[in-house]
């Protein structure tokens, strides 16, 4: 754990030091759990969204594109249930003055007994080799069956706690599993609280004439709201989607790891309706379509796990996570959501309009239910940069920083270079960079060796580096260099768009 403890910290401060992450505010001491996205990290981003759209919007003849407000009516809340029920169990250590989410100390002392349970079996991978059956090594080696059972225990204690709300036994599963805090080493806890997490602000002219409100904790409100506008505009019959992305707002109390977890970040979500009755093959569908879509990414699979809810939202009749193993552990990346008719009926109960979907194939109105896929951009971000994050050492003993970020989405698809700025050099790159830039992001540049260049660009996961020397002059051809494997080849400049547009053309990824 400590390995990827180091490797975390390393790719935090190799997202600040390529342009790819900045702390938000941070001449002014930064604002925790605030983010700004730098100029190889905006690209990156605004390529997983282009690459959620497409597969989730144009590639799907029944679902259709949303873009809502923020702001809403602050009865949208109290309809959703946020107003009552969106909250964090909240404990905090005397000695060190930290504040903690109760339920996540309790994960994270699942995750400790998990690692052990890794090292076990690791042990018992190299000791057997080929001839190892982890299944049965889990059943029978008695220290691994025990530790299995407990984290079985813990969750089913945690869970039960959460769903019947009894916050004081949240406090003495912490207390019998003598958890510390990280900061101080004690067990000196108050007593576990709830604090809702929700942003609030002012609408109106003056301080006297205004009222309260909200900044969205979530976007899918704002697709509920609308659904009768999109239906009968975009003439949309049942099953159909709505899909957008957007700005979010929590006040986390407890952010952490990085971009993980934020006060602001962004989701990529679509709610899809369905009839009444339909909902559970819809869910089993669009799980199987989720999880392709991230394998899709070059993503090992043993990578992801699903997570099936046992504690279920007020909203929800099934639910599952697609948990990413992230270097702190498997965490929540996307989830999966049954969520009923209950968000349009509460929103019809609260508004006080009928808010239903004639089908003319049964002859009859009904309020549809929802399947709900929410991902967080910030942590698909996250996960493409964990997964793609590697160090290698050369043949020369030298060490390259390099991310392998899959070619159609990295940030720079083709770096034009120079071999050097002499002998009309630097003109004929410029003119293949104008030639290309309108079909590929390409970047130029021409200061520094060209070895260091490649370095460069390796570290910002460049797929492709085209090098213009001497012989460019005289035949039209050039080096193009592939990241990966970092070997060369020799081609016509009239070659290059055919063979870059085959890597990073989003249609040949799309699914």
């Amino acid at each position: 754990m400590s390995n990827q403890n180091e490797l975390f910290k390393k790719l935090i401060s190799h997202c600040k030091e390529y342009g790819f992450i900045f702390q938000s505010s941070e001449i002014y001491d930064s604002l925790a759990a605030t983010y700004d996205y730098g100029p190889f990290g905006v690209e990156l981003k605004n390529n997983i969204k282009h690459y959620w759209w497409k597969s989730m919007v144009d590639m799907n003849e029944n679902i259709v594109g949303l873009d809502s407000s923020v702001l809403m009516h602050p009865k949208v809340w109290e309809a959703s249930g946020h107003v009552d029920a969106f909250n964090d169990p909240l404990i905090d250590n005397k000695d060190s003055k930290k504040r903690y989410r109760a339920d996540q100390l309790i994960e994270d002392h699942i995750n400790k007994i998990q690692l052990k349970i890794d090292k076990d079996i690791l042990k018992a991978e190299m000791k057997f080799g080929s001839n190892f059956n982890k299944k049965k090594y889990c059943e029978t080696n008695k220290r691994v069956s025990e530790r299995i059972s407990k984290i079985q225990e813990i969750k089913d204690k945690l869970d039960s706690s959460l769903k019947k709300n009894k916050l004081s036994d949240i406090k003495n599963l912490i207390e019998n599993l003598e958890i510390k805090c990280p900061i101080s080493g004690t067990k000196n806890w108050t007593d576990v609280r709830q604090f809702n997490l929700m942003f609030k602000t002012n609408f109106g002219s003056t301080d006297e004439s205004a009222s309260e409100g909200y900044l969205r904790p979530e976007t899918a409100q704002g697709i509920f709201v609308n659904f009768l506008n999109v239906q009968k505009t975009a003439r949309a019959k049942i099953p159909f989607g709505i899909a957008q992305i957007g700005k979010a707002f929590r006040n986390e109390i407890v952010a952490r790891q990085f971009i993980f977890r934020m006060r602001e970040f962004e989701q990529m979500e679509m709610q899809f309706f369905v009839r009444p009755g339909e909902e559970i093959n819809y869910y089993n569908f669009w799980k199987d379509q989720r999880l392709k879509w991230h394998l899709n990414l070059g993503f090992d699979n043993d990578m992801f796990r699903f997570h099936n809810h046992q504690n279920l939202a007020h909203y929800a009749n099934a639910a599952v996570d697609i948990e990413y193993k992230f270097p702190f552990g498997f965490k929540e990346l996307e989830g999966i959501h049954s969520r009923t008719d209950f968000d349009l009926k509460s929103h019809q109960q609260y508004s006080k309009r009928k808010i239903q979907y004639f089908d003319s194939e049964l002859n009859k109105s009904y309020i549809p239910h929802v399947i709900e896929t929410s991902i967080g951009l910030d942590r698909m971000f996250l996960a493409i940069m964990c997964n793609s994050y590697k160090e290698e050492v050369m043949n020369d003993n030298e060490k390259r920083i390099v991310l392998s970020i899959p070619p159609f989405l990295a940030p720079i698809k083709l770096a034009i270079l120079p071999l050097t700025r002499k002998d009309g050099l630097s003109d004929k790159a410029k003119k293949i960079f104008n030639d290309l830039k309108l079909e590929f992001n390409c970047y130029y540049e021409e200061k520094d060796s060209i070895g260091k260049r490649y370095r460069r660009q390796d570290a910002i996961g460049t797929p492709f580096c085209l090098t213009i020397d001497h012989q460019t002059l005289e035949d039209e051809t050039c080096t193009l260099r592939y990241r990966d494997k970092m070997n060369q080849k020799r081609l016509k400049i009239k070659e290059v768009f055919e063979i870059i547009d085959k890597e990073v053309n989003l249609k040949n990824f799309i699914i």
